[in-house]
């Protein structure tokens, strides 16, 4: 942040020469018989007010209010509609002791007022309380200044760790099982992440975690244990079993390693020779199979991952129809803040899948999750189409459906 200067740079606007030489004598002894530094500049033509102070940078501006073609009301809204003086504070110096001119005058801008010519030690310690004033709000607008722009450089930075994320999620999938998903990072950058593929030509895996907190921390460590699902780190046989790789991912990331950092999941592999879903899940929302009109939970069969050495996980099974439909999801799709409070919850979002028709369902939560939220917001129903297209969310949303053919 550049330094700012500490000299009082005072500015008279008078048109009366002798005026202006009897203020730099009192300012020359003032600052002889106290110490300190002061710069001083008279300008006699108030048409050349404006340029003056643009060359001269004063700490504060000194002005007559009678002065001919131009007065000094008049300069004062000029000044405020300047984007390099409309700070610099004024002192109106004039012979007139008038209420309504003061009033105007603080109505135009005015920071003080004084009657010239004021007693020198009166003046003096006007100048320097305003121009100490204008220093404070100089380095308060540079620290505010250099905040936006640490702000936007996180911002940016956030930006990029999030579409890297998005660039490791798996792509639409199509065939014996067709997967898709929705995904929107959080404004701050959370930690879920969510995948699928098929261990071997019989066996895919699909999960989704969501690791504690918020920022790129929680986003690397989710990122870290997708990796040791599926970079083959782990064995097929390994993979096959719920239970084996949430021991495996218990194992891997204990939260006391992790900077106090741990993660729910629900991990599921679907057979399509047996057509038989196994699953288990560690700590995370349920999720949620459709069949038909049925809704069936698949709820998770343990607690977070990293928070205990002592873990068990047990596999949960069930037979996968034709035409199921399984959605794996984080809490950010539910947990939506309502204008009234509470949330709008896991029942809420049940009943929107079982109602909405099967084409379309993504977005369509989407959508309905996006109202929700904004309106939770205090955002009226005739503002929210424009408000969705820049909206920020409190958490990440991640929402997966795959469909059994």
């Amino acid at each position: 942040m550049k330094p700012i200067d500490t000299i009082d740079r005072v500015l008279l606007i008078d048109d009366q020469a002798i005026v202006g030489e009897a203020v730099r004598r009192m300012i020359a002894a003032q600052m002889t018989a106290l110490g300190g530094a002061c710069e001083y500049r008279s300008v006699q033509d108030p048409q050349q007010a404006i340029a003056a102070a643009m060359e001269f940078k004063p700490t504060v501006i000194l002005q007559d209010i009678e002065m001919p073609g131009l007065n000094g009301l008049e300069l004062l809204p000029l000044y405020r509609a300047h984007e390099q003086l409309c700070d610099v504070p004024v002192i109106m110096l004039t012979g007139k002791e008038d209420p309504a001119v003061k009033a105007d005058a603080f109505a135009r801008g005015a920071s003080d007022y004084l009657v010239k010519l004021p007693h020198p030690v009166e003046l003096i310690a006007r100048i320097r309380h305003h121009s100490r004033g204008f220093r404070m709000q100089l380095e308060r607008n540079a620290a505010f200044e250099a905040l936006r722009a640490s702000e936007a450089h996180m911002k940016a930075e956030i930006n990029r760790a999030a579409a890297y994320v998005r660039s490791l999620l798996d792509p639409p999938l199509d065939g014996h099982v067709h997967a898709d998903w929705r995904f929107v990072p959080c404004e701050a950058l959370g930690g879920d992440v969510f995948g699928y593929h098929w261990i071997d030509e019989h066996h895919l895996a699909a999960y989704v975690l969501d690791v504690s907190g918020h920022g790129v921390g929680p986003a690397l460590m989710g990122v870290s244990a997708m990796n040791l699902i599926r970079s083959g780190s782990l064995e097929p046989d390994q993979l096959i079993d719920p239970t084996r790789v949430l021991l495996a991912l218990n194992a891997a990331f204990p939260m006391m390693r992790h900077d106090g950092m741990y993660f729910t999941i629900w991990y599921g592999v679907y057979d399509r020779r047996t057509r038989e879903l196994a699953w288990a899940g560690g700590g995370h929302p349920p999720s949620m199979l459709l069949r038909g009109g049925d809704l069936i939970k698949l709820d998770s069969t343990t607690y977070m991952i990293g928070v205990s050495d002592e873990y068990e996980a047990p596999t949960m099974r069930m037979t996968i129809e034709a035409n199921d439909r399984l959605y794996l999801f984080s809490d950010g799709v539910f947990e939506l803040h309502l204008l009234g409070g509470g949330i709008w919850g896991l029942e809420n979002l049940e009943s929107f899948l079982r109602a909405h028709p099967a084409e379309g369902i993504l977005d369509a939560v989407v959508n309905e999750t996006t109202r929700v939220m904004l309106e939770g917001r205090g955002i009226s129903a005739t503002d929210i189409p424009a408000a969705a297209m820049t909206a920020a969310w409190d958490d990440d949303f991640s929402l997966i459906e795959l469909r059994f053919n």
